[in-house]
């Protein structure tokens, strides 16, 4: 046993401690959870009589004032610890103060000198009361605060008269934490956050900043007394990468000119309207050569990407995800910000501008969102309070094996309210038309691309996360419920049940699920030598076998065309008038099977290179003839798709599909009907997926008359050979498919032909 100078052992003497001092030395080592304790006004006694002690710690000062509102001096501050600790004991009357009652945070300031004679004077930041409601607080645990971004997070505020910026952060298992930036020299003594006790919860108001002020967290952790310096989760702006200070932005201030759109969209029934979607990587659509070759802006974009997906027929812009990212080859994929649109491309207001200009023309906006698992940069979420807050810690759920990122813990309340939370904010603030979610499959398999040993079960021994299918489940009711006529989207590649089915049906509840399924056997099958393709018939019709068990987008999507895998174009078997044949056919095809649409940006132009995310799309090749064909066809299929309730009012059911001709592998011929509501309106397609001319082929069809040829994609005006049926034929009373009459039609090679009563 120790024994002090006294000859008291130390248990004796840390029973008379004096409090007071052991928080002044706790807050001068940069360990006090709650600085409020001692910094700012606090009524105390001197011979009898109520005083007031306002203390003030700033260790680069050499000396303190308290001054009035008409910058008066009231009393100087006693230094009363060497750290830099400051004590000014005031008469109540000097601030014209009730003993015991609430001193007015405006009533005062705080004067500082420093060696240099410079003098600062500051509203003094402890003065104020907490801003947090224990109504928010129990909201945050019980993981139901879907306005989180609200209170967490950085905010511009106005309290007791004074301007200033709120802090709020959840760290759980910080001894400390403050906010440091610029305004400190990032000096992690200077501002202290307020804890919220069990709530995790810390959170400060420092008056004097405003938008633009950056910012970190330095946490002081309770376990093993590691330091970290983090952005913050909730900012809605950051720093141009490489650097990662957060930025104080406002979001609110923005004048949106939508109404229109939001209140149409609320009774939009988007799974029986036309849906063509142009995929975008915001980085990559176009660069401005005139200034080296930059990203061009949000505003830029809209004022460029809007008008051309307009006039190319597209019903949406679906962005790969602008969230702030570190890293520009992750496509936004690995997200570090999950509220703040990327400074690459402008500020959160010029996102706006974009958003509002895509609905003033008729365009919806969807997002890609990454809820499967976040990149471990030490300025993110992992390790966020010394401890694994966002992740799990066993590696076997916590690591994601392919990507090397890490996954969030979904079975935390507070981590569901963090993704919930943030998938509101994106349709509350930036008025997103939807969401498509990232990887789902990843989420709901505990085994997803690990081996045995290398996974733990579920509580009931299966291998289903559970937690994050209750999380998918909560997120698309709540979406829904909250935003009528948003969508969510899945991309999920498994054969799991019902992810496009209502909640109360026992489905995820997403509106739409990417039909990867037809992707990978469409594209292989046509990737084929038309000489082999008979041989593998069944891998273009086998998608009608489950066609209709999701309500499904056929996405030609920004992973078909990168790492390897060549462009579409480059896919296509032949020599060039047959890739470009090859894929007109492919185009046309998908146009006229059921489910909606997606085309990757460049796909339109038959751009030869892979998607890179440093280049741009291939702009030159809209002189070139061939080319501006496949441009011209895209844009007119999407005119046939908005403008014909066949290609697009019935795509889940087997009453808008009807097979003509699905078996004639030999000449590798199909031919089917698409119907709208209305039976009696109908388009027929007709595929030659061959380079062989057929003339005299004979198609049934279920009534008599003319027949117009509405779309060739072997037209001149495609860059084809121009072969066809002279605008259209005539029914003759042959009966031939199982129907009463039949039509006889010339197939160009490698095309598909559209055919309207």
């Amino acid at each position: 046993m120790s024994i002090d100078e006294g000859g008291k052992n130390s248990t004796e003497v840390n029973q008379f401690r004096d409090p007071f001092q052991e928080g002044v030395e706790t807050l001068t080592r940069g360990e006090h959870a709650d600085p409020f304790q001692l910094l700012g006004p606090h009524w105390t006694e001197r011979e009898g009589r109520p005083v007031l002690a306002i203390r003030a710690f700033h260790p680069g000062a050499v000396g303190v004032s308290v001054v009035d509102d008409a910058n008066r001096l009231l009393q100087p501050a006693e230094k009363i610890h060497p750290s830099g600790l400051f004590e000014a004991i005031l008469s109540p009357t000097l601030l014209r103060a009730r003993p015991a009652e609430a001193i007015d945070p405006a009533s005062y300031r705080l004067r500082f000198l420093f060696p240099d004679g410079n003098l600062t004077q500051t509203y003094d930041t402890y003065a104020f009361p907490p801003l947090l409601s224990e109504y928010d607080n129990y909201l945050f645990g019980e993981g139901t605060h879907y306005l989180k971004y609200e209170k967490l997070g950085a905010h511009v505020r106005e309290v007791a008269g004074v301007k200033g910026v709120e802090f709020g952060v959840w760290a759980p298992n910080a001894k400390r934490v403050s906010v440091v930036g610029d305004f400190n020299l990032w000096d992690g003594r200077l501002h202290p956050m307020r804890s919220r006790g069990v709530s995790g919860i810390w959170e400060l108001f420092i008056p004097g900043l405003d938008q633009g002020a950056l910012y970190k967290f330095e946490i002081l952790s309770r376990v093993g007394g590691h330091l970290g310096l983090k952005s913050d989760p909730y900012a809605f702006a950051s720093e141009l990468r490489p650097n990662t200070a957060s930025v104080v932005y406002s979001i609110d201030h923005y004048q949106w000119n939508d109404s229109a759109w939001l209140q149409a969209r609320a009774s939009r029934d988007w799974l029986h309207s036309p849906m063509s979607i142009y995929e975008v990587h915001a980085g990559s659509w176009r660069h401005q050569k005139q200034e080296g070759h930059r990203w061009i802006s949000y505003r830029e974009l809209a004022d460029e990407l809007v008008p051309y997906a307009k006039n190319m027929g597209f019903t949406h812009i679906e962005l790969l995800p602008i969230m702030e990212h570190p890293f520009d080859a992750s496509w936004g994929y690995q997200t570090v910000g999950y509220y703040a649109v990327t400074s690459r491309f402008g500020t959160p207001a010029d996102f706006m501008y974009f958003v509002d200009t895509c609905h003033q023309q008729g365009l919806g906006v969807i997002l890609d969102w990454t809820p499967a698992h976040f990149p471990r940069d030490a300025h993110g979420l992992a390790f966020f309070d010394g401890t694994h807050l966002y992740e799990h810690a066993d590696p076997r759920r916590g690591e994601h094996p392919d990507w090397g990122t890490l996954v969030f813990n979904y079975g935390r309340n507070e981590v569901q309210n963090f993704l919930l939370s943030n998938a509101l904010f994106w349709l509350d603030k930036y008025h997103i038309d939807g969401l498509r979610v990232d990887a789902v499959a990843s989420m709901l398999y505990l085994d997803y691309s690990r081996k045995a040993g290398e996974w733990i079960p579920n509580e009931l021994g299966g291998r289903e996360n559970l937690e994050a299918i209750a999380l998918i489940k909560r997120l698309n009711e709540i979406l829904h419920q909250r935003h009528p006529g948003a969508l969510t989207i899945a991309e999920e590649s498994t054969a799991w049940p019902a992810v496009s089915r209502p909640v109360y049906v026992g489905g995820l509840g997403f509106d739409l699920k990417w039909n990867m399924g037809w992707m990978n056997d469409t594209l292989r099958y046509i990737s084929l030598d038309p000489l082999y393709r008979k041989h593998h018939h069944g891998e273009l019709t086998f998608s009608l076998l489950y066609a209709f068990h999701e309500n499904f987008i056929l996405p030609l999507s920004h992973d078909e065309v990168v790492h390897g895998k060549r462009s579409l174009l480059e896919k296509m078997p032949g020599d060039d008038w047959q890739k470009f044949a090859n894929l007109r056919l492919l185009l046309g095809y998908m146009f006229a099977h059921p489910g909606k649409k997606l085309l990757f940006m460049g796909s339109e132009l038959a751009q030869r290179n892979e998607f890179w995310e440093a280049s741009e799309v291939d702009w030159s090749l809209e002189d070139s003839p061939w080319h501006r064909g496949i441009q011209r066809l895209v844009s007119d299929l999407n005119r046939l798709h908005t403008s014909e309730p066949a290609l697009y009012q019935v795509d889940f059911e087997w009453s808008g599909f009807e097979w003509i001709e699905a078996n004639d592998a030999d000449a590798s011929v199909v031919s089917f009907m698409r119907r709208s509501r209305e039976q009696d309106n109908f388009v027929i397609a007709v595929c030659n997926f061959t380079p062989v001319v057929r003339e005299g082929y004979r198609i049934g069809v279920p009534r008599p008359g003319d027949y117009r040829e509405i779309l060739n994609t072997d037209s001149r005006y495609y860059e084809g050979t121009d072969l066809g049926n002279a605008g259209g034929v005539h029914a003759e009373p042959i009966p031939w498919n199982d129907r009463p009459y039949s039509i006889k039609v010339t197939l160009p090679a490698l095309s598909v032909m559209y055919f309207k009563p």
